[in-house]
């Protein structure tokens, strides 16, 4: 069975978003965020790493258009997002870290339907949808279930459900598997490597982006390398290695 945007039988190649950003730059209250990011990528799968604080979830928001730079473009297939929020319903969609931030309605059906009625669809062609997407997750019998009954990650699944009912042309993913035991994050993962879309994904885990196409690794809110994950991630784990052997944690002058 398929969906828009998702595949559930055999695996087809996704399709990427054109990224393009230009001397992007972020602050808050005099203090710089982000400073001068500029990337051009139209891969379908990127993977954008680095520890806490290094401006990783900023330069996803950016990029969604839910705050504007302080300085530079953020642009996704032409369209600056933050400007255009009609367009930014169809290009982009986002999984918070924490399901609960993101989750609006009691019940499954309620919570995938409102994500299709905000992109215009009626309210008969909203509820069709909805069971098409829950079916073809194998979710049909979750429908009427009230999500504070769900355990982490089946709520975690069903913000995966309404975004992908949308069909955004990019999902952005933010630390998706935290607080996740293995068996449950491999099933995510198995929903996602079936997205005909492209996927920016945030972590400060590596081994999250071994088979994505490129690779984006911020450092104090700069970018520190870019490319293929074979180059940029074993560089990144050294640094933290050897950042770890150090006693920067100690360090108060930040």
């Amino acid at each position: 069975m398929t969906m828009d945007g998702l595949h559930t039988g055999i695996k087809t190649a996704a399709v990427g978003s054109d990224i393009a950003l230009t001397d992007l730059c972020y602050a808050v209250a005099g203090k710089s965020i982000l400073s001068d990011v500029s990337i051009q990528t139209n891969a379908a799968r990127v993977g954008i790493v680095g520890r806490n604080g290094s401006g990783k979830s900023t330069l996803a928001r950016l990029i969604a258009g839910l705050i504007t730079p302080t300085s530079g473009t953020a642009k996704v297939n032409g369209k600056d997002l933050f400007k255009n929020r009609k367009a930014a319903l169809t290009e982009i969609g986002i999984l918070f870290q924490n399901p609960d931030h993101q989750i609006i309605f009691p019940t499954v059906e309620e919570e995938i339907s409102f994500g299709l009625r905000q992109i215009g669809q009626p309210k008969e062609e909203a509820a069709a949808k909805t069971q098409e997407t829950l079916s073809s997750f194998g979710k049909a019998h979750w429908a009427e279930a009230y999500i504070n009954t769900l355990s982490q990650g089946q709520k975690h699944l069903v913000c995966l459900m309404a975004v992908a009912a949308m069909a955004p042309k990019a999902i952005i993913l933010d630390e998706p598997f935290t607080g996740l035991d293995i068996p449950t994050k491999a099933q995510l993962n198995r929903y996602l490597s079936q997205y005909r879309g492209s996927l920016i994904h945030i972590t400060h885990d590596p081994a999250d982006l071994t088979e994505y196409d490129y690779v984006i690794w911020l450092e104090q809110g700069a970018v520190q390398q870019t490319g293929h994950p074979d180059d940029v991630l074993p560089a990144y784990v050294a640094r933290m290695n050897e950042l770890g052997g150090s006693d920067d944690i100690s360090d108060l002058s930040d």
